[in-house]
């Protein structure tokens, strides 16, 4: 069995914006089992729950987009609260999207850090990403590792000291140098799938 672990953080950091081109994720799903025979993959990612009082039991996402479309009928809000709240709106039907094609969503809820007069969010999945590394050791042979975050490199040289066999598909500027070293011939450089991934726009 071949499993494929989807670090979205370090992946698809900065999103179309940083890594010029919009990907397909069915092609993304696609190209995984056709290269490398992948029967499950796990995507790791934050999502925005605002006040939704259902996130410390899990992510529902059919519950979390009811509560912001709620939201938008019937609260007043600010324009920029409502475009806020619209951008949630959009990043969880894309999740919802996601689950449909077959990813295994691992979403967990963002938090807010302020720092003076700055506001950062940050879901950091790392440990939920290794967890599940381990967990389900005695169930795959080989992994694809959707991650270039040198965090990962103890528990991935692990792997590879119980004869699992570990490819790294990764942003080549995202990638620590010991992720490199570790990966040797196992590594791609993801920007190199752009023709194969990105979806294609329909002729005007």
């Amino acid at each position: 069995m071949v499993y494929a672990f989807i670090d979205a953080a370090n992946l698809f950091y900065g999103g179309e914006k940083s890594l010029g081109w919009k990907i397909d994720y069915k092609k993304l799903l696609l190209y995984l089992k056709n290269k490398f025979s992948v029967s499950r993959a796990y995507y790791y990612a934050g999502v925005d729950v605002g006040s939704y009082k259902g996130k410390d039991k899990g992510i529902n996402l059919d519950g979390l987009l009811d509560f912001f479309q709620r939201k938008l009928r019937r609260e007043r809000l600010k324009e920029a609260e409502r475009l806020e709240i619209e951008k949630y709106i959009q990043r969880i039907k894309f999740y919802k999207k996601l689950d449909s094609f077959g990813f295994k969503l691992r979403l967990k809820p963002t938090k807010i850090f302020r720092n003076g007069k700055s506001t950062v969010k940050k879901a950091n999945c790392d440990v939920d990403l290794t967890f599940d590394l381990m967990r389900y050791m005695s169930q795959y042979s080989e992994i694809v590792m959707l991650s270039g975050d040198g965090d990962f490199a103890p528990v991935l040289e692990y792997l590879k000291n119980k004869r699992k066999k570990v490819h790294i598909l990764a942003r080549s500027e995202r990638t620590a140098r010991e992720i490199r070293v570790l990966a040797g011939d196992k590594f791609m450089d993801f920007k190199y799938l752009r023709e194969q991934l990105k979806i294609q726009k329909a002729p005007v």
